[in-house]
């Protein structure tokens, strides 16, 4: 590949992903599992429920009793306390909801359907016809497995029910960030006139976390290759090295020219962002983000979450654009693909979607206050208000 060619997107991500394979698993105990990636099937160890088990509080008895029926109470079932009798025609157990079915029992009468007196009830006009029972195994059986993914909080409750105690995940990837410059101090820092705020790292730390990675913010390296190479080795033991700015190609762009690293330099068709540099530095994967605030969170959407993906497992670690309705017309889009910072209202069928009128690619207020990047493909033709077009959610 030829260092000043400008290729696509879709082929930037390719040779992004190739450089991002599974990390190893790991097993964790389930209090500790939210997030993680499981990449291993869990297979339950039981029927859930464990046992024909009652749906509603009142009284379970035999057969298709109707109004004025009575029966004798001759128990009470509830939660982790069966009945450990029988029941025949004409008698009752006292039942509690996830109370085990005594043996002989066909359905439960809730006990608003009742009238109780003394020991006996007695079925009101127009009680509840259905059965009220869930029967053994309704919601899943032993030897039912739930397939790999990344564990939300419902996974963690139907893995708990599966009787589960810990789960196998893929190692969490370590990402060492970098911010790259002479012109950069640290918030809360004093500038100089012609120095400024280092914004862009927290915004990367904070993606790569929410997408299940960890984030080792490194001290900002200065624009001279000893200090350069000092804080790339406090880097030492990440699974991916994250370099902001310093991937282009100016006199004091000093990323590419780091010693152990194997890279294709890539100039992007793509806006906002252009420079993006990836490779490996003595076999760890790295990825070199524009310096550009707006460019170094759109290419951490579209490059870096989804190598933290790629290593976490995911199988369709690629951003999945979604479809929106356009609210404006737009002109014809030149020969890079557009990513407009733009904002989303609720739509009849679909969302609309309205980009902001300034897109320069230095306005952090603007992004702050998009929820979508509206894609315009390379060498899209004029688009409508009313047409579709296609969108990754913020």
């Amino acid at each position: 590949m030829k260092v000043g060619a400008m290729i696509s997107v879709e082929e930037a991500l390719r040779h992004c992903l190739a450089l991002a394979a599974p990390l190893p698993a790991e097993t964790v105990p389930l209090a500790q599992a939210s997030g993680r990636w499981m990449c291993v099937p869990a297979v339950a160890t039981r029927d859930q429920p464990p046992f024909t088990a009652s749906a509603m509080d009142g009284y379970a008895v035999q057969g298709n009793p109707g109004p004025d029926d009575n029966f004798l109470i001759i128990g009470e079932a509830g939660a982790g306390h069966a009945f450990a009798g029988q029941i025949g025609p004409g008698q009752a157990v006292r039942i509690f909801t996830g109370a085990p079915v005594p043996e002989g029992a066909t359905r439960v009468i809730i006990q608003e359907d009742v009238v109780r007196v003394g020991d006996r009830i007695i079925l009101r006009e127009g009680a509840d016809s259905g059965s009220n029972i869930r029967p053994l195994g309704q919601d899943f059986r032993a030897g039912d497995s739930l397939a790999p993914r990344r564990l939300r909080p419902n996974d963690l409750a139907l893995l708990a029910a599966m009787n589960i105690p810990a789960v196998t995940v893929t190692r969490k990837p370590v990402v060492a960030l970098i911010a790259t410059g002479d012109e950069l101090v640290m918030p809360g820092e004093d500038p100089r006139p012609d120095q400024i705020i280092a914004s862009n790292s927290f915004a990367l730390k904070a993606m790569i976390e929410a997408g299940g990675g960890e984030a080792r913010l490194l001290p900002i390296a200065r624009d001279n290759e000893a200090e350069l190479a000092t804080v790339l080795d406090l880097a030492s033991g990440a699974d991916l090295i994250v370099t902001i700015g310093g991937a282009s190609v100016g006199d004091h762009d000093l990323v590419g020219k780091v010693a152990g690293l194997d890279h294709a330099f890539w100039k992007i068709a793509m806006r906002p962002g252009k420079p993006l540099m990836a490779g490996r530095l003595n076999g760890v994967p790295m990825l070199g983000l524009p310096g550009n605030p707006v460019s170094a969170i759109v290419c951490g959407h579209l490059f870096l979450l989804p190598m933290v993906r790629s290593m976490l497992g995911d199988p369709s670690p690629a951003p999945q654009p979604r479809q929106a309705r356009l609210a404006v017309d737009l002109p014809a889009n030149g020969p890079r693909a557009h990513y407009m910072r733009a904002r989303l209202t609720a739509g009849d069928a679909m969302p609309e979607i309205t980009p902001f009128e300034r897109q320069d690619s230095a306005l952090l207020s603007i992004l702050g206050q998009a929820d979508a990047l509206l894609i315009r493909p390379v060498g899209d033709g004029p688009s409508d208000k009313g047409s579709t077009v296609s969108y990754l959610p913020l």
